[in-house]
């Protein structure tokens, strides 16, 4: 697997790997995230490629206080071959070059699977709860 940065003609394969994932929600559409992230710090938006394939996306962010990973997501066909492990490490060798000293992400509660990939690779739960409000509705 190639990875490379997000390019306007990978839209499409990347939602519909977004959607195989289960990562697209009611409340969120994926073209304006998508959008969104090209506007800030799009060089932290990040494809696997195989065989011309997007088998892999991690889109990153920074603010200068902390690192977020979102949208994580390995083709089904493609997955316990160690490329989300891969794509981990490729967002975070670009934040730690930005001088971010801590990534935090989220899981949904109920997603156990992720919960252990992450620990695998050793996050750590926080104790803190996660808050959010909608600013702008999608």
């Amino acid at each position: 697997m190639k990875i490379t940065t997000y390019k306007p003609e990978y839209e499409s394969a990347v939602i519909e790997l977004w959607r195989k994932c289960s990562l697209v929600r009611p409340q969120n559409d994926p073209k304006k995230d998508i959008q969104r992230k090209l506007k800030v710090k799009p060089e932290l938006f990040l494809v696997g490629v195989e065989r011309g394939k997007i088998i892999a996306t991690a889109m990153g962010g920074y603010e200068g206080h902390r690192g977020w990973v979102n949208y994580l997501g390995v083709d089904p066909e493609y997955r316990h071959k160690g490329l989300g492990r891969k794509m981990m490490e490729a967002i975070e060798e670009k934040l730690l070059a930005m001088g971010c000293p801590k990534i935090n992400l989220q899981v949904l509660v109920d997603n156990t699977e992720a919960m252990k990939f992450y620990e695998r690779i050793g996050y750590k739960k926080d104790k803190v709860v996660s808050l959010g409000k909608r600013l702008i509705p999608d």
